[in-house]
Formats: C-alpha cells, sequence, structure tokens
C-alpha cells in the first residue's frame, strides 16, 4: 500500500502552536506531511526563508513523518513532486473558507490528482495567526502562549536584538 503524504503550505512567519496543532493532527491521519515554507515574495515577511526554514525544522525534530521544505511556483506542482495527494488547509473562521474555497477549486481545475483538506482549528487557537504574533511581540507583549519558546526567543532577536 502507499504511503498517504500530505502536503501543509504556508509562510509560517512565524509558526504558531495553530500550526503545530494542525501538523500534530494531519500526522494522525497521513503516513507523512510535508511542512512546505512559501517563497513569496510579495509578503513582508518578518523571517527570511532559510530563517522559517531552520526554526521549523528544529521544532519538528522529534516528528520523524514531518518535513520541512519550499516551494515556489505553483503549489499543485510541488505537491506532485513530492508524491503527495492532499493539500492541507487551516480554517480558523468563516471568513477564512471563501478565500480558502477559491484556492482549493484552483487547484482542483489544475489537476484532479490532488485533493484539499480543510481542517479546523482547535479552538484554543483559532484566534491565532502570525500577523498577530508579531504585532503583539514587536509591543513587548506576551506570546509564550502563542509560539514555542524557540520562536518566542527568535522574536525577542528580531525585535529586541536579544
Amino acid at each position: 500500500m502507499p504511503l498517504k503524504i500530505a502536503v501543509y503550505p504556508g509562510s509560517f512567519d512565524p509558526v504558531t502552536f495553530g500550526h503545530l496543532d494542525i501538523i500534530d493532527r494531519a500526522l494522525k491521519i497521513f503516513d507523512g506531511v510535508v511542512v512546505a515554507v512559501a517563497r513569496n515574495s510579495e509578503k513582508n515577511s518578518l523571517f527570511s526563508v532559510k530563517e522559517r526554514v531552520e526554526l521549523l525544522s528544529e521544532i519538528l525534530v522529534d516528528q520523524p513523518r514531518a518535513k520541512v521544505d519550499t516551494f515556489d511556483g505553483l503549489l499543485v506542482d510541488f505537491v506532485r513532486k513530492r508524491g503527495a495527494t492532499v493539500i492541507i488547509r487551516g480554517l480558523r473562521a468563516v471568513s477564512d473558507f471563501e478565500f480558502e474555497f477559491q484556492l482549493a477549486q484552483m487547484n482542483r481545475s489544475i489537476t484532479k490528482e490532488v485533493e484539499t483538506l480543510f481542517m479546523m482549528t482547535s479552538v484554543p487557537y483559532s484566534y491565532l495567526s502570525s500577523s498577530i504574533v508579531k504585532e503583539v511581540s514587536s509591543l513587548n507583549g506576551p506570546v509564550d502562549n502563542l509560539v514555542p519558546p524557540l520562536i518566542k526567543a527568535a522574536l525577542d532577536a528580531k525585535f529586541r536584538g536579544r
């Protein structure tokens, strides 16, 4: 029986407990999950792609079935190259659905071989986004309950030079 691999794409700038929750839950469904860091030049990122990959790799070191990679271009092309058949997308609220639905339909129109699976975030993370984390951290607010200690330290280094 072939392995079932899913791709979980995103900017992960930075990775939050909400992202990690989706990864953990996806690993209960799939044999492997590729966490795909998007090389999106249109976004004004706090962390470079290299930094995001390094941080995610360190956080997921104890998850051998989770692999971290980068991609640019069409997501469905990357998914097929990785031997995956499913794209994982996290939904926090109904407001996320319309945009995600459009992406899923576009991906489906490009290839019928790749499905999109929407996973609702767990309740404690339903309000959480990387943008909120960056804003709170930039204002020296507490982010301990939003991100792992490694990410908090990286945010402190970016915003406060420590």
